[in-house]
């Protein structure tokens, strides 16, 4: 009789363990547990004076990233997912009397970044390099995150499905600010070169911009999942 009631306890502690489990990992996978909080930061890179890369087809790349990055909001909150931007319009961030503007943008960033304490947050940009062939997105993390990694190398795949010509690869940094300052896996992505002519002519046609913000929504998705 006692051997039973003990097998029933054992069973019953079991069941009780299980539940834990899996209400622990639901915590972890919201963020209830790391600290962060169940959303998506997406920033647009430079604005206002900041310009950016200037295509060859005159491309300011601010504008460029703007619009990828409010496509791609679109694409994440129709999956139920709440996405935070740290810039909404054609603007520097920080402070606009302060002596070196551009140093005050990124710092604003990343206490935006900070502050909002994401899932993750995506950067988005564009490339250029003298060597006006080159072309491709390339998706970048900070060389002492392994969270940051697994991010990029998941984002740099879904990007290569939109590009069946493009062969980059992820790739580790130490030095850009904002990989090294934020407290949450961030990833840099540089969406193409607008030094090259034909990369610079699609980046700015609305229909290869949703291509790409698809791909980094799928990018998203995907390392959320994981």
């Amino acid at each position: 009789m006692w051997k039973k009631i003990e097998f029933a306890i054992v069973l019953l502690l079991l069941a009780v363990l299980i539940m834990m489990s899996n209400h622990l990992e639901e915590m972890v996978s919201s963020g209830r547990v790391t600290g962060r909080n169940p959303c998506i930061v997406l920033d647009s890179g430079h604005g206002g004076e900041d310009p950016g890369k200037i295509g060859v087809n005159q491309a300011k790349e601010k504008d460029v990233n703007l619009k990828i990055a409010k496509k791609t909001k679109e694409r994440l909150e129709k999956k139920g997912w709440k996405v935070v931007m740290t810039r909404e319009k054609d603007v520097m961030l920080g402070d606009s009397a302060a002596g070196n503007k551009k140093i005050h943008d990124m710092k604003a960033r990343v206490e935006r970044i900070n502050k909002t304490m994401p899932q993750a947050a995506v950067s988005i940009h564009q490339n250029s390099y003298q060597d006006a062939q080159i072309h491709g997105a390339q998706v970048f993390y900070y060389s002492h995150s392994e969270e940051g990694k697994r991010m990029a190398e998941v984002m740099q795949k879904a990007l290569l499905k939109a590009d069946e010509e493009n062969t980059r690869q992820a790739k580790a940094n130490d030095t850009y600010y904002l990989l090294k300052r934020t407290e949450v896996p961030t990833i840099i992505v540089e969406c193409g070169f607008l030094s090259n002519p034909e990369e610079a002519a699609k980046l700015v046609s609305p229909k290869y911009q949703e291509k790409l913000a698809e791909a980094i929504a799928e990018g998203i998705l995907a390392c959320m999942e994981n």
